[in-house]
């Protein structure tokens, strides 16, 4: 099965030593996504989680894919307080990308890990109908 490799330079441009996208089939593979480069950068958490959603998503469409296609999300936080438990903003910042239709997910804390402003990154994968 080919690999279709895609930086997404109009979305969200992948770094010197990866590639932001990788489409086998119908799975497609979405690196790490983080709101660096917005301006939300040094925003908020939620701020940056709807950047974050936004980005990844505007990917899956970029390959004629929908929000609901995403299956699953690994999701890297600078501090698990702010992230739980799952409730008023998060849950409504959800909804509005995945309108009930939620992936699964998986929340880690990785304090020290993302700099520059950062507290969210995603990565994600969709299955493309």
């Amino acid at each position: 099965m080919d690999k279709i490799r895609n930086n997404f330079d109009e979305i969200y441009p992948a770094g010197p030593t990866y590639v932001r996208g990788i489409r086998t089939g119908d799975t497609l593979y979405i690196s790490g996504t983080t709101a660096r480069n917005s301006e939300s950068q040094c925003g908020s958490p939620m701020s940056q989680l709807r950047v974050v959603l936004g980005r990844i998503v505007s990917m899956v469409e970029a390959e004629g894919g929908k929000s609901s296609d995403i299956v699953k999300m690994t999701t890297y936080v600078t501090d698990r307080s702010q992230w739980w438990p799952i409730n008023g903003e998060q849950v409504e910042i959800f909804e509005e990308f995945f309108k009930g239709e939620y992936p699964t997910n998986s929340i880690i804390e990785v304090s020290g890990f993302l700099q520059d402003g950062l507290h969210v990154e995603i990565e994600a994968i969709a299955v493309l109908d």
